[in-house]
């Protein structure tokens, strides 16, 4: 009878005791949360405001990465860097490929490099701003869940049944939005972010800027010149990159500098800003 209810105490701990997991940037946070629910405790890497490319973890992260059994893994610039350091802290900490099964894309080129794209190194990490990928991270997600914590398996399940249909919701959502578009189906960006975006939705983004670098004057003329012909009716910018070029081109066709982010934690709501924006709907 005592061993019996000491094995009863341990398998009760062990469904009830929450995983914890390490994510990289804000919307992995928004999915897994959707999937995990209070059976995951999460903690992020690059904190709101802060840009994947130069993040460097705090001392309280490091702690917390080491206490974690999973690390969702999304493939952006700050894993190269941190994710073997990360491994070697904590050798029981396992890394999960949450992009499993998604085929990334070219960077895109600014309209006004002529370098041919075989030149340009590295992939477009920006897969969330497409519903369908969304699609893949959520059952890598709960894969990982379900292989980590089976007893909790149908509370995962449901979970993602439910995400999924959101994400159904958010794309039927933005088709309907774009398919009042009368214009220009080109909307420019300062940073190259919104590439699956585009493509998602039969759409075309003009960069102001490849790999952190701003427009010279004689290229930022043939940009003005370029968005003139395309009827671009706004430019989007990040706060984690300066917007000083955006502003010169914003102020020379009158049109208006709209902040977004994709790394933000409400990613469905950003989508839909983008698509009402392009479509001149809000």
């Amino acid at each position: 009878m005592h061993k019996l209810i000491l094995f009863f105490l341990a398998t009760t701990t062990y469904i009830f005791s929450n995983i914890n997991i390490v994510v990289s940037i804000l919307p992995q946070q928004t999915f897994l949360k959707a999937i995990g629910g209070d059976k995951v405790n999460i903690t992020l890497m690059v904190l709101p405001g802060n840009s994947p490319h130069t993040y460097e973890p705090k001392p309280s992260q490091m702690i917390a990465v080491a206490k974690s059994e999973l690390y969702l893994a999304i493939d952006v610039e700050f894993e190269h860097v941190w994710l073997p350091k990360f491994q070697s802290l904590n050798s029981k900490m396992h890394t999960i490929d949450s992009i499993k099964g998604i085929e990334k894309m070219p960077m895109k080129q600014a309209h006004h490099e002529h370098e041919s794209h075989d030149k340009h190194e590295g992939k477009d990490p920006h897969i969330w701003t497409n519903p369908s990928n969304v699609k893949i991270i959520a059952q890598n997600i709960y894969e990982a869940l379900v292989t980590y914590d089976a007893p909790n398996a149908p509370y995962y399940k449901t979970n993602l049944d439910t995400f999924l249909a959101s994400i159904a919701k958010t794309d039927t959502q933005i088709r309907e939005i774009l398919s009042h578009l009368k214009g220009s189906r080109t909307f420019m960006v300062f940073h190259p972010s919104w590439g699956y975006f585009a493509k998602a939705y039969n759409l075309e983004q003009i960069a102001v800027e490849v790999e952190g670098k701003s427009p010279k004057p004689r290229e930022l003329v043939t940009l003005i010149k370029e968005a003139k012909e395309e009827k671009v009716t706004a430019i989007f910018t990040q706060p984690e990159f300066s917007d000083a070029s955006a502003k010169i081109i914003a102020n020379e066709l009158h049109i208006p500098v709209v902040k977004v982010t994709p790394m933000s934690s409400h990613w469905s709501e950003n989508l839909i800003h983008m698509a009402k924006t392009i479509a001149g709907t809000k």
